[in-house]
């Protein structure tokens, strides 16, 4: 029986747009979907030179309605359509605490985070409903049930984001379009590297170099990218409005 491990290529055909996917976590969802047969539109606000080769890339900021609109026109007429959608982009800076975020931090985050993918779905969920399938994921973090003071404003948006993606999936299931999230723990990538360094230094300590998660290990994008997979695919084709949290045990939910 063929899985998706062993080449299946099962979203031959498929098409599909990926926000952040020059680097780390998205470029691995973006290899993945390549290897699977998927046609991807990828992007970033500046850089191509880490894209995965056979991916479309395009520079957009998804942060402003502008930089979205011009994305979702970009998506269309790359691709014909978009199928698969990806919100990956995100990330924020730490603060020594939450008076010390600045408002336009606060709602840089929220823009980055958050509203990004509120706008691309609107734009792009039109034509998901006219075909009356789609599969749309929201990255998160696992960061959020168990927030800090010195990235409040990034752990609020992720929480708005989580309850947007349950509302959104019972919107759009009537529709055929599936919507869920995946939340990483922990993973070992550049960028998370930077802000795990950033956090300790305002803390005063050196940044741990061992994972504390049961499994004993730091996640690897790769990790992050077959979850993502999973839920775009047809063997996750009666999941909507779920939360796959991806964290190698760290932080208890429910």
């Amino acid at each position: 029986m063929a899985t998706i491990e062993n080449g299946s290529r099962e979203l031959a055909g498929k098409r599909a747009l990926v926000t952040g996917g020059s680097r780390g976590i998205g470029a691995a969802i973006v290899r993945q979907l390549l290897d699977e047969g998927a046609k991807v539109l990828t992007t970033a606000r500046s850089g191509t030179s880490t894209v995965p080769e056979g991916a479309s890339f395009v520079p957009a900021d998804v942060r402003t309605r502008a930089g979205a609109r011009a994305l979702a026109e970009a998506a269309r007429e790359a691709l014909g359509g978009v199928d698969v959608l990806v919100h990956n982009a995100g990330g924020a800076r730490p603060y020594e605490g939450s008076s010390a975020i600045p408002d336009e931090a606060w709602q840089d985050a929220l823009d980055l985070n958050f509203l990004a993918s509120v706008r691309l779905d609107s734009l792009l969920a039109a034509g998901m409903r006219e075909r009356r399938s789609g599969a749309i994921v929201h990255v998160s973090s696992a960061a959020v049930p168990a927030p800090v003071a010195p990235f409040l404003h990034y752990t609020a948006a992720k929480a708005a984001l989580e309850n947007y993606s349950r509302g959104l999936a019972l919107e759009l299931a009537p529709f055929g379009i599936r919507v869920n999230t995946v939340t990483p723990g922990r993973t070992a990538t550049p960028g998370g590297q930077e802000t795990r360094q950033r956090w300790a230094s305002l803390a005063g300590a050196s940044e741990q170099s061992t994972a504390t998660t049961p499994l004993g290990r730091d996640g690897r994008p790769d990790d992050i990218a077959h979850a993502v997979l999973f839920l775009v695919s047809e063997k996750a084709s009666w999941l909507t409005g779920s939360n796959l949290v991806v964290d190698g045990g760290e932080f208890p939910r429910g």
